[in-house]
């Protein structure tokens, strides 16, 4: 749940933030914090031209176990894929590409809200 006047964005606003900064080829590294200090490795493409400020941290898998601490970035979108699986856009550190997929509603990723 978003605070008022905020709300999680769907998968529909993610694919149209991912278009308009270039598509999903492109997308990632406008969205990724430059530099290596807090992606680590190469952090390929990360320029955050767009100014969205991705951040890498870890997820928790469903199980409860965390893994991948400054690898990749994940925000849930408020879009159900099926009943027990939701849509989400995530960040990779060697790669300029937003990724979105759809995984299991239990896994712990990052929410950025959008104001309304």
């Amino acid at each position: 749940m978003a605070p008022a006047g905020w709300h999680v964005p769907t998968d529909a606003e993610f694919t149209t933030l991912i278009s308009a900064l270039g598509g999903e080829s492109v997308a990632g590294g406008k969205m990724k914090v430059a530099g290596t200090s807090l992606w680590l490795t190469l952090n390929t493409g990360g320029t955050n031209s767009s100014v969205w400020a991705g951040l890498p941290g870890d997820f928790r898998f469903n199980n409860g176990t965390f893994c991948d601490v400054g690898y990749y970035g994940s925000w849930w979108s408020a879009s159900a894929f099926i009943a027990s699986l939701a849509r989400y856009s995530k960040l990779d550190y060697g790669s300029a590409i937003a990724i979105r997929n759809s995984t299991n509603k239990r896994t712990g990723f990052y929410v950025r809200c959008v104001r309304d």
